[in-house]
């Protein structure tokens, strides 16, 4: 007798597992280029032809950008390069803290990218859109491992190939060049945040403004994004433009200059916290103060509408003596009393600025 087990068992061994597809490496990569002198080299080479070329030539550095590269391209390419498989993996995966590693003569430096992203001031929606880079550099290569559509190098690469003097440097020139080009995104961004925040500081303290404070709350939270992917960049920045990196001196000079730019943004975004702090306590002061002159509005109605229910709640407790009821001047009588009980009401609360 054949038990279900073994019916599902035949039916597994008769599935033919189909394996997953490879990307080619090529659609990852950006741009391959070999430069020798400061001077790119003419004709379009593979990973591993530039490297020969570099190699065989004995000056010159190979660099080749990559956007978002999956587990076999990234492993081809360590393969070629002989990157270490711990940064690799980091390289993939993505989602990492800034950092600086160096794995025997290999710099793996970590950094995040950001892009600001327009949008109404009133309405709840991403403000600070945030990304990642990751370079390789080797005594005789680059790779720039990026993430993030906002994030192209491929300006950097230019402005860099528009200089020989500064290029011929090697591949601590293009690692300068592209913490810059990271660093000066930061300071985009913040001038582009901290107008934002001078924006709603001005409209909350607009009298008759109709600010959100969850609109504050999300440009906080924003703030905080931002400075979570700026501040711990200071590190690497500094371990970089000391001595202890095996840089170039000339390259490590630009880089303190970048270390120093990176303060001062880093400086800006911790102010620009504090200030939304402030409007967030302002906006719920502002909210409890109008909160408080609804309800002295709504008790002065009260008040007023007060006099007529109770004057009416007399006259219908239907009692035999009320000598009122008999006269002819009863009713516009006391048609009078509360006109004039309740004018006089409205006057004392305007007085008072409770209406």
């Amino acid at each position: 007798m054949v038990t279900g087990t073994q019916i599902r068992s035949r039916r597994r061994k008769d599935i033919q597992v189909v394996p997953k597809p490879t990307v080619p490496t090529a659609r990852a990569i950006v741009d391959c280029a070999a430069y020798v002198d400061g001077a790119r080299l003419r004709g379009r080479f593979t990973p591993a032809s530039a490297l020969g070329e570099i190699r065989t030539r004995g000056r010159g550095f190979v660099w080749i950008g990559l956007f978002e590269p999956h587990k076999n391209q990234m492993d081809e390419i360590a393969e070629i390069f002989g990157l270490h498989p711990l940064a690799v993996e980091d390289a993939v995966n993505a989602h990492q803290r800034p950092k600086l590693e160096r794995y025997d003569d290999t710099l793996f430096t970590a950094m995040r990218t950001v892009a600001y992203v327009e949008h109404d001031m009133h309405i709840v929606s991403e403000i600070v859109q945030t990304g990642e880079i990751m370079v390789f550099t080797g005594p005789d290569f680059v790779v720039a491992v990026r993430h993030g559509e906002h994030s192209g190098l491929a300006r950097v690469r230019h402005r860099l190939e528009a200089e020989p003097a500064r290029l011929a440097l090697g591949p601590a020139a293009v690692l300068h060049a592209i913490t810059d080009h990271v660093v000066e995104s930061y300071h985009d961004v913040t001038s582009a945040v901290e107008y934002d925040v001078e924006s709603m500081e001005e409209e909350l303290f607009t009298p008759r403004t109709t600010l959100p404070i969850e609109a504050i709350y999300q440009l906080k939270r924003e703030i905080v994004e931002l400075r979570r992917a700026v501040r711990p960049l200071a590190g690497p920045l500094q371990t970089l433009a000391g001595a202890q990196a095996s840089l170039p001196k000339e390259v490590r000079r630009y880089l303190r200059d970048v270390a120093d730019h990176h303060s001062g943004i880093a400086e800006r975004i911790n102010d620009l916290d504090e200030t939304l702090t402030t409007l967030v306590g302002a906006a719920v002061a502002k909210i409890a103060v109008q909160q408080s002159t609804d309800m002295r509005k709504i008790s002065a109605f009260v008040a007023i509408l007060a006099v007529p229910t109770m004057i009416a709640g007399i006259y219908g407790m239907n009692f035999d003596y009320m000598p009122e009821l008999k006269q002819v001047w009863g009713y516009p009588a006391v048609l009078a009393t509360m006109a004039t009980i309740c004018a006089t009401l409205i006057v004392v609360f305007r007085r008072i600025k409770w209406l």
